[in-house]
């Protein structure tokens, strides 16, 4: 096939661009695999990785690359399970309530608007080590005026924890996948005060960055007050504790909340603006300009900025994944490469998959790397472009195209980039929160140029005063840029159908659209506009997702049937998150009281009948369920909310707390199908 082979051959010189996507593609792999591989399964995979690895030696120019594809593929594989098991951790197997004593390592707010204490070097009473979580998260409610958080404080309070919970549905979002890679073995709350045990002892030098990064955000927020402090705090340190849930949704709304996360845009902000200022101080200089390298000066000044602003703002997933690719364009810069390449990009991905393979599953990897590869191919394309034109108008003997006014070269820049930004993430951001923000271009495009000319050179400018007591010189301005980036949001969430949710899309949808969107950008020659045909499919695929008819939660305390008008839900108060999550996921933005008014129950609240794809179904609560089903039950799903001892005899399936256990939450779908949560989270590790 002499055509594919030259399609291959012009590969050649950017196949870079492919290992982090053949690494990808074998992570991917790892995590949907049914059950953990065993030692004999390592075995093979490695055994098959070596003789392709040898193979490829005496394969063909063109087809070498595809055996190390392979290769690659095997890696990723052999990346995650690696991974997986370096981070393990017991985890809390039953239900627990006592007291919890654990040192504060980290401090942030729960979806309730709670303050929440991850706590390690934790004590459980009765608990052996051996089964003892190296880490708790606790959310705090109730009167809890005698303890002021601090990390490093030693605590002690009754509390309840309990495993971390499984997917709310089958295929959903997996929080015992997540917390097992954060080492996170149990999560509860207390209503009881929290009392303070020991001050704060920081014994290790994470714990005192973290101390220092607390309190110079406690400082920020003295000099800059409301919410605008805490914004401010947030961007400069990562502490978002003191931000308010309505900031954090009207900023979502207005497809803005990414300029609360450290994350590219600040580092690479904060180092460019670095970056600028000491190649313009240099150039003061005339003496130093013509004897010094101040392109590389200022590239390493910039990058032991980014450094010191990744310890200070406590060295999260976000913020390391941000270092890692400005690094890597500095870096270039000091060894005299283009700084800002697909390569680049490339490389940085390599670096965080090799680091924590794990991230690859998260929207935050995903929608970084997306934009970011998106704004380097658009804008390698348009100064391939350009430079063509050029070449050919001097071939041509033209005189060069007349020059557009100063300025407007930036502003056709900053409206390209954030559309291009915008709609590369805009997939990511739909399937993981199932919501479209419809006029995030317009609050980008009044909030971008601000946070890039003011709010970062003023923070910069902050951090190089504060030693001298003059941060205010600084802060004053960046407080101004985050009154109106706050205001604007506001305002754009504030109009008419300002947010549009969409339903969750099905396990193939994001990988066909991801591949299919890369081969558009990597692909060199014409065949990469097959990549357009894969996007179109991975739309179709999209539009013919289907939700389950029936969803059931693991506690058995919700259950919701799809219907004409919407999902129905067999209650309208208890269990929100559950009833939240499903809603969202139907891409319906009924309230969960809406949803329980509609039509699809029958029976008294504490016994709900339908009948779902030809499936009997009732859900039982409340006292006396047993005496209510008198020994006997029909055909179909029986859900109850207590253990029914001894079973029923009748032809029912029940559902009870001991069986739900062992499948977590369940789903029918449209062929009547019982699917579990057990079943699609497979036999992992982080599974109980």
């Amino acid at each position: 096939m002499p055509g594919l082979t030259h399609a291959l051959l012009a590969q050649r010189g950017h196949l870079l661009l492919w290992v982090p996507v053949c690494l990808g593609v074998g992570i991917g792999v790892y995590f949907s695999l049914p059950a953990e591989p065993s030692a004999v399964h390592w075995l093979v995979l490695a055994l098959a990785a070596a003789c392709a690895a040898a193979l490829a030696s005496h394969a063909g120019e063109a087809a070498a690359p595809l055996v190390w594809a392979l290769v690659l593929v095997a890696v990723g594989v052999a990346l995650g399970g690696w991974r997986s098991h370096q981070v393990s951790a017991p985890v809390l197997g039953f239900r627990y309530y006592g007291p919890v004593e654990g040192r504060i390592v980290a401090i942030d707010r729960s979806a309730s608007d709670a303050v929440r204490l991850t706590l390690d070097r934790v004590r459980l009473d009765r608990v052996s080590p051996a089964r003892r979580p190296e880490r708790v998260r606790v959310s705090l409610h109730g009167d809890q005026r005698w303890l002021t958080p601090a990390p490093g404080q030693r605590i002690a309070m009754t509390a309840h924890l309990g495993p971390p919970n499984g997917p709310v549905e089958p295929g959903g979002f997996d929080f015992q996948r997540h917390a097992w890679f954060d080492r996170l073995g149990a999560v509860g709350y207390t209503r009881t005060p929290a009392l303070l045990l020991a001050p704060a002892n920081p014994d290790d030098l994470t714990l005192r960055l973290f101390v220092w990064r607390m309190a110079l955000a406690q400082a920020i927020r003295d000099r800059v007050a409301g919410q605008p402090g805490a914004v401010a705090a947030a961007i400069l340190t990562g502490d978002r504790s003191a931000i308010n849930g309505t900031v954090t949704e009207t900023l979502r709304a207005a497809n803005t909340s990414h300029l609360l996360a450290i994350s590219g845009l600040h580092m690479g902000l904060l180092t460019g603006t670095v970056f600028t200022a000491l190649r313009f101080l240099i150039a003061l200089w005339p003496w130093l300009a013509l004897r010094a390298p101040a392109k590389k000066i200022a590239a390493a000044g910039a990058l032991g900025a980014g450094a010191g602003y990744l310890l200070l703002s406590g060295g999260s997933v976000s913020t390391e994944r941000a270092f890692v690719m400005v690094a890597v364009m500095l870096s270039a810069v000091l060894l005299e490469r283009r700084a800002i390449s697909l390569r680049a990009v490339a490389l940085a991905a390599i670096l965080v998959l090799l680091r924590r393979p794990e991230e690859l599953m998260g929207p935050g990897f995903q929608m970084s790397f997306a934009a970011t590869t998106a704004l380097v191919a658009v804008f390698e394309g348009v100064r391939h472009r350009r430079e063509a034109q050029a070449r050919a108008r001097s071939i041509a003997g033209l005189a060069p195209p007349r020059r557009w006014p100063r300025g407007t070269g930036w502003i056709a820049g900053t409206i390209l980039s954030s559309l291009v930004a915008g709609l590369a993430t805009a997939p990511f951001a739909a399937a993981q929160f199932n919501r479209v923000a419809d006029y995030g271009l317009i609050a980008n495009l009044a909030s971008v140029p601000v946070m890039g000319a003011l709010v970062m050179p003023a923070g910069v400018l902050a951090a190089v005063l504060a030693p001298l007591g003059l941060a205010e010189i600084g802060l004053a301005p960046m407080a101004w840029g985050l009154r109106w980036i706050l205001w604007v949001a506001q305002q754009v969430s504030g109009l008419d159908g300002a947010v549009s949710t969409v339903a969750a899309p099905g396990p193939w949808v994001m990988p066909v659209l991801s591949l299919s969107a890369l081969f558009l950008m990597l692909w060199q020659g014409h065949g990469r506009w097959g990549g357009v045909a894969g996007i179109a499919l991975a739309a179709l695929l999209w539009t013919q997702s289907e939700r389950p008819l029936l969803l059931i939660a693991d506690d058995g305390a919700l259950a919701g049937i799809l219907t004409a008008e919407g999902r129905a839900l067999t209650k309208a108060r208890g269990s929100s998150f559950a009833a939240g999550i499903w809603l969202e996921n139907d891409g319906d933005p009924t309230a969960q009281a809406q949803a329980a008014a509609r039509a699809g129950w029958t029976g008294p609240p504490e016994d709900r009948r339908a009948v779902v794809a030809g499936l009997p179904v009732r859900v039982m609560s409340g006292r006396g369920q047993a005496a209510r089903l008198g020994g006997r039950c029909g055909p179909g799903l029986l859900v109850t909310s207590v253990e029914i001892t001894p079973p029923p005899a009748g032809p029912c399936r029940l559902l009870d707390p001991p069986a739900r256990r062992a499948t977590g939450a369940l789903a029918v779908d449209g062929q009547g199908r019982l699917i579990t949560a057990r079943a699609q989270q497979g036999a992992r590790p982080w599974v109980p």
